[in-house]
């Protein structure tokens, strides 16, 4: 479910955000607009098995509009500079809305499950208004710059930094499965397991607010190396040390320093390739990390590794991945 909507986004929404008149704001008018739609009819729908057909298309409604997103940040900014801090507040205003909404959709939870669906409709709605105000853009024509655009995507950097985020998603991919199934025999597992996801939403909140502060004092390469070196020092403390502690730490600090790492990755793609369909270009790149994150999950799943060695597994391959970046940023 978390690799199919991707499948559906890659081959055509892709390519028609770049294209279409009013470019992404009127994309994500539209998505805004459809996800309202979708929501109200969850509601009448909720015995139904039409609620999973409902579920699927908001999930693939969700990362188109992350897609747009994240296509349209350059288009906002003043400089390439201000690329990390404008993707960073964006993630960190995602975070905090997710957190304040939570308290008020609880509360209409326990009143009727159909209010919080009616609150998120409501959200979307008012999401779809505030969208009208984005400036109208159209990153290119259908056959305009589709030499410069490969050119520019298999650039060295935009090609390491991608190796880069691809590697570090697989990593976030196998630590998540790997703790899941190896809290699930432990004592209190579902417990604990809670606990590494909400320590882990909070991780990747502080990730979006200190990114903007490494970036003045980095390159987005730095800040990269800086993801996988801190990931696998604490990855070998944790293979080490070993117990559920070290491994909600593990786990906490992977996701953290993974909206770091994705944060760099976003910047240099915007910059690098200013000429692509960069709609066309996240999603293809998304669906890589995606592929990663699922494939590595998989591996974690299959090898039901005992605790610490999972979590040495991770601290070995990314220090390995550090001293590789290292070395092709020194050359």
């Amino acid at each position: 479910m978390s690799l199919a909507p991707f499948a559906i986004v890659a081959p055509f929404i892709g390519p028609v955000i770049d294209r279409i008149p009013g470019g992404r704001r009127i994309t994500v008018f539209i998505v805004a607009l459809l996800r309202c739609v979708t929501v109200v009819l969850m509601i009448t729908r909720l015995e139904s098995n039409s609620l999973f057909a409902l579920a699927f298309v908001s999930l693939v409604l969700a990362r188109t509009y992350s897609v747009s997103k994240t296509a349209i940040v350059p288009t906002l900014v003043k400089n390439d500079d201000e690329l990390v801090s404008a993707n960073s507040k964006l993630g960190l205003l995602s975070g905090v809305m997710g957190f304040a909404a939570a308290v008020p959709a609880g509360l209409l939870q326990l009143v009727d499950s159909r209010a919080t669906l009616v609150m998120s409709a409501a959200m979307f709605g008012l999401a779809g208004l505030a969208s009208l105000r984005l400036p109208r853009h159209v990153a290119t024509t259908p056959n305009e710059a589709e030499k410069i655009e490969i050119e520019e995507l298999r650039g060295l950097q935009v090609r390491r930094i991608a190796f880069s985020m691809m590697l570090l998603r697989g990593m976030i991919g196998f630590l998540f499965f790997h703790v899941a199934f190896w809290l699930r025999d432990e004592r209190a597992g579902t417990a604990w397991f809670g606990l590494a996801l909400g320590l882990s939403s909070l991780a990747i909140m502080i990730g979006n607010l200190i990114a903007p502060f490494l970036r003045r004092q980095m390159s987005e390469r730095a800040m990269m190396l800086f993801a996988f070196l801190v990931i696998g020092l604490i990855g070998i403390y944790a293979g080490v040390v070993g117990g559920i502690t070290a491994g909600i730490i593990l786990i906490s600090v992977t996701n953290g320093m993974g909206s770091i790492g994705r944060l760099a990755f976003e910047s240099v793609v915007q910059r690098e390739a200013p000429d692509a369909n960069r709609a066309r270009a996240f999603v293809r790149f998304e669906t890589l990390n995606q592929l990663a994150w699922v494939g590595l999950g998989l591996v974690a799943v299959i090898l039901n590794l005992p605790g610490a060695i999972g979590f040495a597994v991770v601290g070995v391959v990314c220090l390995t991945g550090s001293v590789y970046f290292f070395v092709k940023r020194s050359r």
